[in-house]
């Protein structure tokens, strides 16, 4: 979806690495074990799903779609994996909805969007399309919880936050991607957004993990993040913006902690 920002030419092919994720809450939220398999090599962490399904038409999801680690990809309308603007999702989830156990493979078409609160519990995409995930809440008091799972092969964003309230990603990895996070920066409504970035494994390349709107009130907080192939330092934590609201490319202001929008130290960071 729209963001003004421009989008990397080309993919990148990188493999993953990462340590494994906090086993005990994962558990606790019923993922399965085959995302928890590993501890050394992220990318011996990546599901292999048993079953693939092609999605012809959006599926809506209210309550909870456990998917059962199966493949799902876009074929006939949904079939694109390039970065047009308006693509439909594969998922469309419900105020309250949660997603778990998917895995999505490509193409992706615009992944996935939350109309509202939303839940995404161990979904790992393959090849993201336009976006993973779209977060579409109008609700101040909107919550989008993203935990466990991955993103591989984003040409720009994997997470699109148009809409308004607080996003939380925990255990996380993304590797071979343009941005993290990006608070929309020029949609014709705008929104105070608040993202919280945590226990997440970051492989090269990459752009920036998060792009905030200052002139908003947008704040991300960013915890243990692990980087890895990056020893130059190329990937931005966090990115501050001035965001607009006629669709004009937005101005970025400046990059790096700075104790009111761009909340995290040096110790936060790890290079690996």
């Amino acid at each position: 979806m729209t963001t003004g920002q421009r989008r990397p030419a080309g993919r990148h092919r990188r493999s993953l690495k990462r340590r494994g994720a906090l086993l005990g809450g994962l558990t606790a939220l019923g993922l399965t074990g085959v995302a928890l398999a590993g501890t050394a090599n992220a990318a011996a962490d990546w599901p292999t799903p048993g079953k693939s399904q092609a999605v012809t038409k959006t599926i809506e999801v209210s309550g909870t779609y456990d998917g059962g680690l199966k493949r799902y990809y876009g074929s006939g309308d949904l079939g694109g994996d390039g970065q047009e603007e308006g693509q439909d999702p594969i998922f469309k989830l419900k105020d309250g909805a949660v997603l778990k156990n998917v895995v999505i493979g490509s193409p992706a078409a615009d992944g996935v969007h939350c109309s509202g609160s939303c839940t995404l519990q161990n979904v790992w995409w393959e090849d993201v399309g336009e976006d993973a995930a779209t977060f579409k809440g109008t609700s101040s008091g909107a919550t989008y919880t993203v935990t466990g799972g991955g993103a591989k092969k984003a040409d720009d964003k994997v997470f699109q936050f148009n809409g308004a309230g607080k996003l939380n990603i925990t255990g996380f990895q993304v590797a071979d991607f343009g941005k993290l996070v990006r608070s929309c920066g020029n949609c014709s409504t705008q929104y105070k957004r608040t993202i919280s970035v945590n226990d997440v494994d970051v492989t090269a390349p990459g752009t920036s993990l998060v792009g905030i709107n200052t002139n908003y009130g947008d704040t991300a907080t960013l915890r243990s993040i692990r980087i890895h192939g990056d020893s130059s330092k190329k990937i931005k934590p966090c990115v501050r913006y001035t965001g607009n609201d006629d669709g004009d490319e937005p101005v970025e202001t400046g990059s790096g902690p700075d104790g009111t929008y761009c909340r995290y130290s040096a110790s936060d960071i790890s290079y690996n």
